[in-house]
């Protein structure tokens, strides 16, 4: 699958200046983001980790129902997203970023739809022991236009390859931003997300 940007993509919405209830008076704009992923790549973790506000998660118990489509590599994992995640995290005191994680399993595409709704583009977190696993994401990304950039986040044990190497293994384009992180890590996923706006922001201009 091949990453395409969205032409008519809308920019950062301006925010007036002043003392806001809930955001400081030096915030000049906002964009709504997705990070998504298969299950237990590390979406919930990474929107926990950077949110600047108590995360909303929607984290629910897996059944013995769900437990013959519902795999995940790292095993252990015992609950999924079931709606969505929703964090808040502000870059350089001027961009606030909301971070919307998708549900995993493809079988929530319809919530990434209503999700997918104003959002500038996206970070699809990957996990190197399954990379087929993230297919369908980056297949659902393509098919809504959205940008994206690539975040493989390093679990123990992790094989390790080259940006090159996995933008061939997952049929990217060569200007598809791929980072490695750290989903625990804050100062390792707000770099991941601030390559994220970087690549967002060439995508702006190249189209403008």
């Amino acid at each position: 699958m091949v990453s395409k940007a969205a032409s008519d993509a809308p920019a950062p919405a301006p925010r007036p200046a002043g003392s806001g209830k809930y955001l400081t008076s030096s915030v000049a704009g906002a964009a709504k983001i997705l990070v998504v992923g298969p299950l237990g790549v590390g979406k919930t973790t990474l929107i926990g980790t950077v949110s600047e506000i108590k995360p909303l998660s929607t984290e629910a118990v897996m059944t013995q129902a769900g437990a013959r489509v519902d795999t995940v590599a790292a095993g252990g994992k015992t609950t999924t997203t079931v709606a969505l995640d929703f964090g808040r995290m502000t870059i350089d005191g001027e961009l606030v970023l909301y971070l919307f994680g998708t549900p995993g399993q493809q079988r929530f595409l319809p919530a990434w739809r209503d999700l997918a709704k104003g959002a500038l583009g996206a970070l699809a977190l990957v996990d190197t022991r399954d990379l087929e696993a993230s297919f369908d994401a980056l297949g659902n990304l393509e098919e809504l236009g959205l940008p994206f950039a690539v975040a493989v986040n390093i679990f123990p044990g992790s094989p390790q390859h080259t940006a090159d190497d996995l933008r061939t293994a997952l049929d990217l384009l060569p200007g598809t931003p791929v980072v490695t992180c750290d989903a625990r890590d804050p100062a390792s996923s707000v770099r991941a997300l601030i390559a994220l706006v970087q690549h967002l922001i060439h995508v702006a201009t190249e189209t403008s």
